[in-house]
């Protein structure tokens, strides 16, 4: 059986506002709390993929956990037009370290 997952994309407005371009849903927030409630209802829906901006995906993280364990939704870090805080880096290190048993893609040769 195949399955048809959406992709969303939460943040502040600056940042996400070109992921429409490519077919992506995009839900702009402007505080903590408005990006809680969309990221429940967006993972209790039909959306595979949730990618949320690295700043505020931080301030999410004990809202981010209980789907840590599901295959779907995947919730991805991705920076913000302000820059990069480093927290999805240090996320998929995390990761991969738990996976392969070592730091295989950031480890010092």
């Amino acid at each position: 059986m195949i399955y048809m997952y959406n992709i969303a994309v939460i943040g502040d407005y600056g940042s996400i506002y070109g992921f429409s371009s490519v077919g992506f849903d995009t839900f702009p927030v402007r505080n903590t709390q408005q990006a809680r409630k969309e990221l429940k209802v967006l993972a209790n829906s039909n959306y595979g993929i949730i990618f949320i901006t690295e700043s505020l995906m931080e301030l999410l993280q004990a809202d981010c956990e209980p789907y840590n364990e599901q295959a779907v939704p995947c919730i991805i870090p991705i920076p913000a037009f302000a820059g990069v805080t480093g927290y999805g880096e240090s996320r998929l290190r995390r990761y991969v370290e738990q996976a392969v048993g070592s730091d295989i893609i950031f480890g010092e040769q």
